[in-house]
């Protein structure tokens, strides 16, 4: 065996699991990744994978594994982007346990991310929010369901794997209301629910009557719903929606996380300082909630409201010969 191999394994069981101690999302990422890059590796090379060297996975490699995924597996910019991000992670800990191959881990350290063109955040409207709440048939017992998980996500913002994983004990309804979650990287966080929000829940809590270990939102067998499951089920209400008044949701691809930008946006209409939206999120860092700064033309237009124009008149151009007119006009 090579000596890629171990360093492999240490990797996964020592440093991200023992060290980092990070998620089973993050685990299975990096899995993902060197999975696809040893199978390319060992195509290039005719070299098994258990026998590839770490000289075998120079900087040329892994660029050309890159454009691959961009050219031939149809990846976006931002998968190219995380899949280095992993590779370039097990290379900073190959570098600790194998200097005598500096020179080749440095220059894969060296590739840098690719840039991309950032796209604004999309958003609901209040109208395409009332229009996506009334959806769910409230007389069956998933229409509920989903009525109170929808409420409960435009309120908090709470990403899709934070919704799916709330349990029972985690929902506080009574003075001081709020739902407590263990976010992003395994981050403990709480967020306060409104009055309306609460009346959802304690109505659903009700019916729903869990014990503190189970899902708030379960399926019809009572376990938890699945990432899939909730994206269909949001997007069956958003075509209910814009079929019964709200044209405006028919051409947009809804999905969790348009409904945490919807919360975002709403905070920030509210007048909410950025750095609270970055806390209520779960942001590790606040410039991450600049985008919604970007995104909100109307603040943008009450800021424009309050400039002082320009002392100019409007005038437009005349040229000052026929035949340099005839000359402009072709």
């Amino acid at each position: 065996m090579s000596a890629l191999a171990p360093t492999l394994q240490a990797f996964f069981t020592d440093r991200l699991m023992r060290e980092r101690q990070v998620s089973s999302h993050t685990i299975a990422a990096y899995r993902d990744t060197l999975r696809l890059l040893l199978r390319f590796a060992a195509e290039r090379g005719g070299i098994g994978p258990s026998k590839l060297e770490i000289e075998n996975l120079d900087a040329k490699l892994v660029g050309d594994f890159l454009d691959h995924l961009e050219h031939d597996r149809g990846s976006s910019v931002r998968t190219r982007n995380a899949r280095l991000a992993a590779i370039r992670s097990l290379f900073r800990y190959a570098a600790l346990r194998h200097p005598e191959h500096a020179a080749v881990i440095e220059r894969v350290l060296a590739i840098p991310p690719k840039r991309f063109e950032r796209n604004l955040v999309t958003f609901l409207t209040d109208e395409e929010v009332n229009a996506l709440l009334a959806a769910p048939d409230r007389g069956t017992w998933a229409g509920r369901r989903d009525h109170a998980m929808l409420a409960l996500a435009v309120q908090t913002g709470l990403r899709a794997s934070e919704i799916t994983a709330l349990r029972c004990s985690d929902m506080h309804l009574e003075v001081g209301a709020h739902v407590s979650c263990m976010g992003k990287g395994r981050k403990q966080r709480i967020t306060p629910l409104t009055r309306t929000t609460v009346a959802i829940l304690r109505v659903w809590s009700a019916e729903r009557v869990g014990q503190p270990s189970e899902p708030v939102f379960p399926t019809r067998m009572g376990g938890a719903l699945s990432r899939d499951a909730l994206e269909r089920r949001l997007a069956k209400h958003a075509a209910t929606a814009a079929g019964n008044g709200c044209p405006s949701l028919r051409e947009r691809r809804i999905t969790p996380h348009v409904l945490r930008h919807t919360a975002a946006m709403r905070l920030l209409h509210a007048g909410v300082d950025t750095s609270v939206i970055a806390l209520w999120l779960g942001h590790e860092q606040v410039e991450t909630t600049q985008v919604y700064l970007h995104a909100d033309l109307a603040l943008k237009e009450r800021a424009l409201a309050r400039m002082v124009p320009a002392d100019t008149r409007p005038g437009r151009y005349r040229p000052p010969d026929p035949l340099l007119a005839f000359l402009e006009a072709l």
